[in-house]
């Protein structure tokens, strides 16, 4: 076994109101139920400078090393590990659950969850995360990458965190193979892996969107006859006709940003579905939603509400890659060192309205 150094490089936010810092800190060592993961690359969110500036005022304890889900080769293992080895290549989740609560669940380095019991894991065992030479993380938050079987490299493995996220709605609402679903807005971060996803599971994908240009685009990039695109105007009579010209609409998934709380689309998008069609909301709105509820009862929609995904999610979207029908790659991945974070969250928002057509990755 190799040991680990006594110190290493890591990005540390003290303050809000200060930008984090690059600084020499002690290296974490296994603890059982742990492993210490050598980083290779880390995803930046395409909000994280917002996160970390206060102007998204997500939850979470101070000094804290921040970060996200990453691409790692294992280092040390605790003593209770029996599968895992070291020097093997591993995808680590970033939404951490309590082994003996799965409701205690956070998000590594970003947000501490919605429960007291989230809160005491992220402030205590599981505070530091990923921007950084090396990281502790759950044993259970390890997955094991197959390179040969993956056929793609480290940078194009770390956009497996991005599409995990709509993916976990997706499976949420039992999107079948041969259904027709909304996606809405398409043609953000999360959008456009929503709209990768349900493609590659087999499903009709209407792209709902304000930016005509944007769509037109997102649907080039794709070139898949399963992939329509529509226009919403903020007038749901409008956009509710536009939305029938397709049909039978099975489902709607909705990713929305905290400012689009007072949007139409939502209640157009759910006018569209047949009876008995399934919604997922996931986005993060700052307000209330006001739900038609008369034709929600009338049509027997079942609506749902989805917090990141289940592990189970997590195999199998690797497995769609192993096997081919989900394909990574094809997007520019820009690489920026731990002393070139403030370009690299510069880059990610400028990514965010690309139609996921480039990402931006820490490399420590």
């Amino acid at each position: 076994m190799t040991p680990l150094p006594e110190t290493h490089r890591a990005l540390v936010l003290t303050s809000t109101s200060q930008p984090p810092e690059v600084k020499i800190i002690p290296t974490p060592q296994p603890t059982p139920g742990s492993a210490v993961v050598r980083i290779e690359a880390a995803n930046i969110i395409s909000y994280s400078k917002h996160i970390y500036n206060g102007t998204r005022p997500y939850p979470f304890s101070l000094p804290l090393v921040i970060g996200t889900s990453a691409i790692g080769r294992i280092a040390a293992l605790g003593p209770d590990s029996v599968s895992l080895k070291e020097g093997q290549l591993v995808f680590i989740d970033s939404f951490v659950r309590a082994r003996d609560d799965e409701d205690a669940a956070f998000l590594f380095g970003v947000h501490e969850g919605h429960t007291e019991a989230a809160r005491r894991l992220m402030r205590g065992e599981w505070r530091d995360c990923t921007y950084a030479e090396y990281a502790k993380v759950p044993l259970e938050n390890c997955y094991v990458l197959d390179v040969e079987k993956l056929g793609v490299g480290v940078e194009e493995l770390q956009d497996i965190s991005r599409l995990l996220v709509p993916y976990g709605g997706l499976r949420d609402i039992d999107l079948k193979t041969g259904e027709s679903i909304i996606i809405a807005p398409a043609t953000g971060t999360f959008g456009s892996a929503a709209t990768k996803l349900a493609l590659a599971m087999g499903a009709r994908v209407i792209g709902v969107g304000r930016n005509l240009e944007a769509l037109k685009e997102l649907q080039t990039s794709y070139a898949n006859d399963r992939f329509e695109i529509a226009q919403i105007t903020g007038d749901v009579p409008t956009d509710l006709k536009t939305l029938q010209t397709f049909g039978t609409i099975d489902a709607y998934l909705d990713i929305s940003p905290p400012e689009a709380a007072n949007s139409t689309h939502f209640k157009t998008c759910m006018l569209a579905l047949r009876k008995g069609g399934r919604v997922s909301l996931m986005g993060g709105l700052k307000g209330e939603l006001t739900i038609p509820v008369k034709v929600v009862v009338s049509k027997d929609l079942r609506i749902r509400g989805k917090w990141m995904y289940e592990r189970q999610d997590v195999r199998d979207l690797i497995k769609m890659i192993e096997v081919g029908v989900l394909k990574l790659g094809g997007q520019t991945v820009e690489k920026f060192g731990l002393d070139e974070w403030e370009a690299g969250f510069d880059k990610a928002v400028e990514f965010g309205g690309s139609g996921g057509k480039g990402s931006a990755i820490i490399v420590p």
